[in-house]
């Protein structure tokens, strides 16, 4: 006969059996009493349930109340192995695990970096993890369940192993950690689960997993255990990586929308047709557009609600991983869009995650992003910057990827970014600036460099913000490069007008050397410069079908001569004549066309033409790399100038032909006489087959031309461009 209750534990007893308890493992499990060893479990309906212990002793235990059964093992001194047999009306016994026999799977450690903002590798503690115990009556597989939630009053985890019971598996909060853990017997790779979180103010939402490393494809809103088994066969690729400095290296980036590159493909398909693509045009790196789980299908990704897993819509993330392998076995970077600015505003993900707001900053006027229609990230709370670092190391880290892009830097950066006088508010010391986003970049990109050498990060930041790729051991943010927004707007607004208007405009093709090595540069033509009505970038020039294909071949060879990184949008490569539609694949029917098929081609011998002339490339921030021949033929539109690598052998002489007649003879002025070779003509890629004057050699005259020694004379065509170097190179 049972002892009478403990009012408190009645209390306690009933809150458990209400979902109200933060500390189940007190009263559920095993325990040692004076009188013995106390088991409790909680099998609402059952008839009769039995404790089998190690030893081979079995105990019954007594229905308490709610659902809860207990009972004593008499003069028992010690825990041990057990199981619990469960019979419910059908009569069949049911053997199974407890799950609150099981120490936490957090430890104290753990807590206290996760606390500190600190803890580098977070998606290792929280999240979903399989994992197996031996023990007297056999091995335990399952699942541990771990969740940040500092303000709810309870949280259980609900899915597939439990049938979406909302009392069955309560969760324990370690110490004033903030994090909820538990075990799960039996739960399995697969399964489907979320978080039914009581918030403070006493609401229960189901929430996916913060730290979800596999979503449900949309539609559907849960979180998905996964484990990986994917053997990774990059070892060579991360060891040249780890050797070499992407600032300096050659990069040429193809970026991605994965879901309308070629649609209906997954990422184990893209490792064949997408790898082969890149590879076969000659880039180094290509860029995906965000690749975290986001819930609307044909969108951009930029609006993320899993930010640790990878498009399901695409295949499994060991499938994401095997893309990511094809690349680094092709000899291609792998760069992702990362977004750590705003998040996604759907009540299912991180919104008001324990009742109140969490992840975003409680005060609107610096929680919600006015342009996007979405919510802000505390980049102030430790737990919250510790999400965000953890999250771009984790991509880095897991997926063994090579860089990260970083959208909307400038809206991280400024209090005040789109909003009006009163709607933010300043600083500390009463400025714009947003320090504690400051703070966040800083420490992704240092510790992200630390811990991954090779890698590069990008920021895409459209002011004059001081050193955006300065060390921040000097004061800047660290990035490796920056979107250089200047150059692109600068030469788009030249290439819209008709050449004979360009003279007026000249210096838009030069002005960004006034400024080019304030920063690390990179040159984009990206997804944002051919939607919304901008165009494609063919049809943003005037004139009929030949002059806009001369123009954008003219213009590919000047990006890829000017100091900084080129990156150019999926579809550019061949002249895609279409604005780019996220809900439709690129228009592929295009390459059948001779015109469409020769700029991928000169795009591919770009890129080739690079990779064996440093000049290109090596000193891209150094101003020794680079020396204007001619900034100033505004009536010729027109510019020649001179890259140079580290030794004075390796030269690059380019001029480009902006106007709609040739320039014949045109003498450019070249740093060294004897014999020098046309090496690149982008008038011979055109639809008509036009001779090409690559592999034309000149004699240089001893002449002075440009303040050089020697000089050739070279004929342009109109809207061309043209390569030389000395006939060794």
């Amino acid at each position: 006969m049972n002892p009478t209750p403990d009012p408190a534990l009645t209390g306690a007893l009933w809150a458990l059996a209400h979902g109200r308890h933060a500390q189940p493992h007190d009263l559920l499990g095993q325990h040692l009493e004076e009188a013995g060893l106390r088991v409790r479990v909680r099998r609402p309906l059952a008839t009769r349930v039995t404790v089998r212990f190690e030893d081979g002793v079995h105990l019954d235990l007594e229905h308490d109340g709610e659902g809860i059964f207990s009972g004593v093992r008499a003069g028992c001194t010690r825990t041990m192995d057990y199981r619990v047999v469960t019979t419910w009306e059908d009569g069949v016994e049911h053997l199974g695990d407890d799950p609150y026999r099981f120490a936490p799977t957090v430890g104290e450690v753990d807590q206290h970096l996760i606390n500190e903002g600190r803890h580098e590798q977070l998606w290792t503690v929280l999240g979903a993890h399989t994992r197996s115990y031996d023990g007297p009556m056999g091995g335990v597989d399952g699942v541990s369940f771990a969740v940040w939630a500092p303000r709810a009053k309870a949280v259980h985890v609900i899915g597939d192993f439990n049938g979406w019971d909302g009392l069955a598996h309560p969760m324990r909060a370690l110490g004033a950690s903030g994090v909820w853990e538990v075990f799960v017997p039996g739960a399995v790779v697969g399964d489907v689960y979320k978080f039914a979180v009581r918030g403070a103010d006493d609401v229960v939402r189901h929430k996916a997993d913060p730290l979800a490393r596999l979503a449900e494809t949309a539609p559907a809103t849960g979180s998905v255990v996964t484990s990986s088994t994917h053997v990774w066969q990059d070892d060579a690729w991360l060891e040249q990586r780890a050797g070499s400095d992407p600032h300096t290296s050659l990069m040429s980036i193809y970026e991605v929308h994965p879901g309308s590159w070629r649609q209906g493909l997954g990422w184990r398909d893209m490792a064949t047709e997408l790898v082969d693509h890149v590879v076969r045009h000659g880039f180094t790196h290509v860029e995906l557009m965000p690749v975290m789980d986001h819930p609307y299908p044909p969108s951009w990704g930029y609006h993320v609600t899993s930010y640790f897993a990878p498009n399901s819509r695409f295949g499994s993330p060991d499938d994401f991983r095997h893309l990511v392998d094809a690349f680094h076995r092709a000899g291609v970077g792998v760069l992702l869009d990362w977004v750590p600015g705003h998040f996604a505003t759907d009540e299912w993900a991180l919104v008001r995650f324990d009742g109140l707001p969490l992840y975003e900053h409680p005060d609107p006027r610096r929680g919600w992003q006015p342009d996007w229609g979405s919510y802000v990230f505390d980049f102030g709370r430790p737990e919250v910057r510790n999400f965000l670092v953890a999250n771009a190391l984790y991509w880095l880290e897991d997926f063994h990827i090579d860089g990260l892009r970083v959208d909307g830097v400038a809206s991280m950066l400024y209090l005040d970014y789109s909003r009006e006088p009163g709607e933010w508010i300043p600083n500390v010391h009463g400025g714009r600036e947003n320090l504690e986003a400051v703070s966040l970049l800083q420490e992704v990109n240092a510790t992200a460099y630390r811990r991954s050498p090779g890698i590069v990060t990008v920021a895409e930041e459209s002011t004059a913000w001081p050193g955006v790729t300065r060390p921040t051991d000097e004061g800047g943010l660290g990035f490796g490069l920056k979107w250089n927004m200047g150059w692109m707007n600068d030469v788009l607004r030249y290439l819209g007008e008709d050449p004979v208007n360009r003279e007026h405009h000249h210096t838009l093709l030069s002005f960004a050397m006034m400024y080019a090595y304030a920063e690390n540069y990179l040159l984009p033509i990206s997804h944002d410069e051919v939607v919304h009505g901008k165009g494609s970038m063919p049809y943003k020039i005037p004139g009929g079908d030949d002059e806009r294909f001369a123009t954008l071949r003219a213009f590919f060879a000047y990006q890829w001569a000017f100091p900084g990184k080129q990156l150019i949008f999926m579809g550019t490569e061949f002249g895609q004549t279409s604005e780019w539609a996220d809900g439709r694949s690129l228009d592929w029917h295009l390459l059948d066309h001779a015109v469409h098929r020769r700029t991928g081609e000169l795009v591919a011998e770009l890129n080739t033409f690079a990779r064996s002339h440093r000049a290109m490339w090596a000193l891209d921030a150094d101003p020794a790399g680079f020396r204007w021949l001619d900034a100033d033929d505004n009536q010729g539109n027109t510019v020649a100038f001179l890259r140079f690598a580290e030794q004075g052998d390796d030269v690059v002489a380019v001029v480009v032909n902006f106007g709609g007649a040739a320039r014949s003879p045109l003498r450019i002025g070249v740093p060294k006489g004897g014999r020098w070779e046309v090496r690149l003509d982008t008038s011979g890629y055109d639809a008509a087959g036009s001779p090409s004057q690559a592999g034309l050699v000149l004699d240089a005259e001893p002449r002075a031309w440009q303040d050089q020694p020697w000089s050739v004379e070279v004929h342009v065509a109109a809207l061309s461009a043209v390569y030389l170097t000395p006939a060794s190179a």
